[in-house]
């Protein structure tokens, strides 16, 4: 097992990170959860060696959190045992999508041990003929963006590079400290996931360029708005929440569809894929009694604010905007057109700036102050909402294909809504993660977006 850099050194953990571990609640746990499928039944062995290889390397991954003379650091575990952090299980019969999300939605009740190293995967076996690897992995540890990058180290882009001695990846050296080969990572990112890359590049040089004064300046303006914005209306999305999660995810849909239908109608594969998402929960509405007509509700979507030079340090830089979704308008191509303005309002905002220093601010408070703060912000939505452009390409891990990948957002802010859609190899899947108590049945919503999307496609090809 390789050793870490400077493993005798101990590493204060940063005000924001620190705020993401603290929000950890049994009822609303901080782990970013995903699957990937395999082709094929994978060894445990054979995975625990490429971890060994790819993963350990990267100093976080044998890490813990402890408390030494008043601070708060990341220490390397003195009994690190990759054993613990690779559980292998068997999917019951008859070992389909059912099964598999009776199995996940149970893991995801679970918190991590805070004494070990924050993360654990889970080989299971016995979906449809091939394997599943979930991966849970703590927010404090890294934000979507670091942790896909993370993924990425592991891959390969042909079956061949794995059996190699030593494969040269890229990814690996961005956290290597300090970070090597960040030019040779970035061509190689542009090659497997154009539209992420691009995507994290420009929203991260777009709040650099405005500069500590201008930032300050539509900082604080942002700020007054954010907390003069009145509370999300009460319907059955938001409510006390229980420890017991349920999660679904769609079937996947074509990139090149979903474009089609936007260039038709005159919005992008976000714009569709968010009008869509909209409408499934306005029919859910509809489906239990709850009047749609005319709400409105916010989604918290999360907006990266670091550099693909910078992700050697993983943890935490990103901000948040709150789209109101136009959930009560009917008309999918009108609700389309709706949240296309309404995102485009939001593009140029300082929200996502003010919600990250709000995040920092919250590590060093007291933990009664945080509490009170998330409380307070937790009432201006009613979702968590992400969107990742993944990788164009099927990529391969331990000389296995990856045929899919699916993830689930962390609902932070007491929320019990998380939506995350990725697109990968060509294709994009939703996943969809709800409180027990307070939607049951996640799958219902996630067949409500199937049937939005129809509907919006059935409008783009009409003469």
């Amino acid at each position: 097992m390789p050793a870490p850099e400077h493993p005798e050194a101990l590493e204060p953990l940063s005000a924001i990170d620190h705020a993401w571990l603290r929000m950890d609640e049994p009822t609303n746990l901080m782990i970013i959860n995903g699957c990937l499928v395999l082709e094929r039944i994978l060894d445990r062995e054979r995975l625990k060696a490429l971890l060994d290889r790819r993963l350990l390397p990267i100093r976080r991954f044998q890490q813990r959190v402890v408390r030494r003379d008043g601070r708060i650091c990341w220490e390397t575990d003195p009994g690190f045992d990759l054993d613990y952090h690779v559980v292998e299980a068997d999917l019951p019969a008859p070992g389909d999508d059912g099964a598999l999300r009776e199995v996940v939605s149970a893991l995801m009740s679970e918190p991590l041990d805070l004494d070990r190293p924050l993360w654990r995967f889970h080989l299971i076996e016995g979906y449809k003929g091939g394997s599943v690897i979930m991966g849970r992995l703590h927010h404090s540890i890294g934000d979507g963006m670091a942790l896909l990058l993370v993924l990425l180290s592991l891959t390969d882009r042909t079956l061949g590079e794995e059996a190699l001695e030593d494969p040269h990846n890229p990814f690996l050296d961005l956290f290597r400290r300090p970070p090597r080969g960040v030019e040779a990572a970035k061509d190689l990112a542009a090659q497997i996931m154009p539209d992420g890359i691009r995507l994290l590049e420009q929203t991260a040089a777009a709040f650099q360029s405005l500069g500590p004064w201008k930032t300050g300046l539509v900082s604080t303006g942002a700020f007054a708005r954010l907390v003069a914005r009145p509370a999300d209306p009460k319907t059955r999305f938001k409510g006390p929440l229980g420890v017991p999660k349920k999660v679904a995810w769609s079937e996947p849909i074509l990139v090149s569809d979903i474009k089609e239908v936007g260039a038709a109608l005159g919005g992008t594969l976000n714009d569709v894929l968010l009008s869509a998402m909209t409408g499934g929960l306005r029919r859910y509405l509809d489906r239990h009694g709850e009047r749609a007509h005319g709400l409105s509700f916010r989604a918290a979507m999360p907006v990266n604010l670091r550099s693909l030079d910078r992700m050697s340090e993983l943890g935490n830089r990103f901000g948040l905007i709150f789209l109101s979704l136009p959930v009560g308008e009917d008309d999918p191509v009108v609700r389309l057109a709706e949240l296309r303005r309404r995102a485009l309002a939001l593009k140029r905002s300082a929200e996502p700036v003010v919600v990250y220093a709000i995040l920092r601010l919250l590590g060093i408070v007291p933990l009664a102050v945080q509490k009170l703060v998330v409380k307070i912000f937790g009432t201006k939505a009613t979702a968590v909402m992400t969107n990742v452009p993944g990788p164009r390409e099927v990529l391969h891990l331990a000389g296995t294909a990856i045929r899919e990948i699916f993830f689930w957002v962390p609902q932070s802010g007491k929320l019990g809504l998380g939506i995350s859609i990725i697109s990968y190899a060509g294709h994009v899947r939703l996943g969809l993660a709800s409180d027990a108590g307070l939607v049951p049945d996640p799958e219902v919503i996630v067949q409500g977006f199937h049937d939005e999307f129809e509907a919006l496609r059935a409008r783009a090809i009409r003469p």
